[in-house]
């Protein structure tokens, strides 16, 4: 399946040309994720560090879609660092 891996066509978040190992801060497992799966990471994350009062209807369907497509194309590294 990551073969064929895209992102979604409403993502406008940066796309990563490498991947690298990210960290779950709360439980300090690692996961190796490729360019496509580091570039959806960060923009989830991105969504969790904004404040309420900047979320809209459209940021959160966004930020549920990304978690969506994660745990889709990567169950394994959805449950170490998202989960």
């Amino acid at each position: 399946m990551k073969n064929k891996m895209k992102l979604p066509k409403w993502f406008d978040g940066t796309v990563y040309e490498t991947g690298e190992t990210v960290t779950n801060p709360f439980s300090g497992e690692s996961y190796e994720l490729n360019n496509l799966e580091l570039s959806m990471y960060d923009f989830i994350m991105g969504c969790a560090m904004l404040p309420s009062t900047t979320l809209n209807d459209k940021i959160i369907k966004n930020w549920q879609d990304g978690l969506s497509w994660f745990r889709t194309h990567n169950g394994e590294a959805y449950m170490v660092l998202l989960d």
